[in-house]
């Protein structure tokens, strides 16, 4: 895996070992950023259940101005830490090791508001609706922000729209699916 495009282009990234996270191909990102682009520059970013990170390195790598990394398995935590220091995005982000929900409540306290939400949670737990009604609940999302959640292809998207969100975009790929929501 490696960044895409921007100033760490083609930096290869680690991603921890095992199956507890499923790291964007390539291929899927750069098809996800030809859709981001108009939104990544200048944005300040979550990332949520990061993982590798690659997808907030993405972001600051094509012109986000900050990131928050959040992920609880410490493996991901320790990968997301060393992309970031071989990308030099240090300066530009912050990692968060803990649950989602310790994580927003803690973002929520520091006021934050985010242009960009890139939301990759295990599928089929319910997990990106939790997040999503906190995220709601907690006034985390600035004006005009957009949500990307990718889910399995068998996800329902009613309950998106159930939270007050508008689904805008929907990209579908073998074997996952990309919602791009707006509050």
């Amino acid at each position: 895996m490696r960044v895409v495009a921007g100033s760490a282009r083609s930096i290869v990234l680690e991603t921890p070992a095992g199956n507890n996270t499923r790291p964007t191909t390539d291929r899927i990102k750069e098809t996800l950023f030809n859709i981001l682009m108009p939104y990544v520059p200048g944005s300040i970013v979550l990332d949520l259940f990061a993982g590798s990170g690659g997808l907030g390195i993405e972001c600051l790598s094509r012109g986000a101005e900050f990131a928050t990394f959040v992920d609880a398995y410490r493996p991901a935590s320790e990968c997301i830490k060393h992309n970031l220091a071989k990308t030099h995005f240090n300066n530009k982000s912050e990692m968060l090791i803990m649950d989602f929900e310790n994580a927003l409540s803690n973002l929520k306290r520091l006021g934050r508001k985010y242009d960009l939400v890139i939301l990759d949670p295990p599928y089929d737990k319910g997990l990106e609706f939790s997040a999503l009604r906190i995220m709601a609940d907690y006034d985390l999302l600035a004006e005009d922000a957009l949500v990307v959640v990718e889910t399995s292809k068998e996800h329902d998207p009613e309950e998106f729209i159930n939270l007050g969100f508008s689904i805008k975009k929907i990209k579908d790929y073998k074997s996952n699916r990309h919602y791009f929501l707006e509050k």
